[in-house]
Order: C-alpha cells, then structure tokens, then sequence
C-alpha cells in the first residue's frame, strides 16, 4: 500500500481527498500546512506528497522546494485553484511533478497518482522496458534489434519522459518547461528537431511511435506486438 500525504489547509478538501485516495487502495496522511507536512515527512515513510498552493507559514511553493533539497525524487502533485500560466511555471520550476487545478476530477486525480508512482518506480529502478526494448536510463542507450543506440541527454530524457506515461498527451509548453526551463515561444523549432530526430532514429523500431497530437503536443504509444 502506498502512503500519500496530503497538504491542504481547508479542512472540507483535505478530508475529501483522504476520502478519495482511502477509496481506491492508499493510505492517507494530512496536514494542513507546510510546517506540519514537514513534521510529517520527517517521522514517516512517504511515496508521494499532495501540496495545495496557498496555505499559511509555509506555502506550497517553498515546501516543494524543501522537500527537493531533503528527500529527493519524491513525486510532488500541486493541486490548487490557481490556474495562471504563470502559477504552473514556478511550480514546476520549484520541483513539481504534476500540476492540477480545483476543482479535480476524482477519476483524473486517481490516475495522474497512479502515473506518477509508476514513473517513480521506473526512475528508482532506472530501467524501462517496452516490449522488446530496453532504456537505460544511467547509459542514456536504447537497446533493440540486437543493437545499442546512445542518445543526446535530452533527447533519451524526452523520450524516457513519454514512454513513461504511454498515451499521455503532453503539450508542447510542459515538455519545453521541464526539460529547457524556457518559455515555448521563445524557441519553438527546439521540441520539434528533437521529436524529428527521434522518429528518424527510431523509424526501424516496432515497439512504440510518437504521435503528433493537432494542437495540443505529443504522445508516445506502445505499439502492438
């Protein structure tokens, strides 16, 4: 069973979200703000943390950041009613996984934690495999065909980062945040070479594809066998 722990400072969404994760499996722990999370965190074992946004002593922004600097590679969700652009930069600028805005949808909610306890474990074993190839994550190689491909950091990152949540719509803005830190529209032409050059080099494998979605990004999709 996984522990999760929730970070809300109103007391009818906390206990709502207790209620919803209690549902489908988990184990649940509350605080209702940044400095009792921290406590929290300090005396039990953790596999993914729920940060609300604005809560008093300590705001989700600057909680996710200790947490970063103490634990790690801990899965991070902000969900929050704060819905600006600029709001989900400077989360996943401070260290954020996964953003959400209130009110959630309970079925997304559920998934998205499923998705990210999944990467979480992909990360920690640093090995992904989709049907018969294999990403090595410390090599940075992708091994299929009897043949071993060594890959530019970001472009195996990119690609790790998709297979991971195969059929998971990623749009452009999110990718270019997370893995060039800069606004998309600074520098529109980045995503694209790097998804060109991983279809040419990958033209050959029949295991995944990635797929342009019209409007909103990329996916990537487990071929079948």
């Amino acid at each position: 069973m996984f522990n999760i722990l929730i970070v809300e400072d109103d007391f009818n969404t906390r206990k709502l979200m207790y209620a919803i994760l209690k549902h489908n499996g988990f184990q649940p722990y509350t605080a209702c703000d940044g400095l009792e999370a921290l406590d929290i965190m300090e005396q039990q074992h953790l596999d993914l943390v729920v940060v609300d946004l604005m809560m008093p002593r300590l705001d989700g922004y600057k909680l996710t950041e200790h947490i970063r600097t103490i634990w790690g590679e801990i899965p991070i969700m902000m969900v929050t009613a704060r819905h600006e652009p600029i709001d989900k930069k400077q989360g996943f600028l401070a260290g954020t996984d996964d953003y959400m805005t209130k009110p959630v949808d309970e079925e997304e909610f559920i998934l998205r934690i499923k998705a990210l306890l999944r990467r979480a474990k992909i990360a920690k074993e640093h090995q992904l495999i989709v049907g018969n190839t294999v990403f090595n994550y410390n090599a940075l190689t992708v091994s299929y065909k009897n043949k071993i491909v060594t890959l530019p950091q970001k472009e195996f990152y990119l690609l790790f980062k998709l297979l991971s949540f195969p059929n998971l719509i990623f749009t452009r803005i999110q990718l270019m945040e997370e893995f060039w830190g800069i606004d998309y529209e600074s520098d529109h032409h980045t995503l694209n070479v790097h998804i060109s050059r991983l279809r040419k080099k990958f033209s050959d494998n029949s295991d995944f594809e990635i797929i342009t979605v019209r409007g909103l990004g990329y996916k990537a999709v487990k071929k079948d066998a």
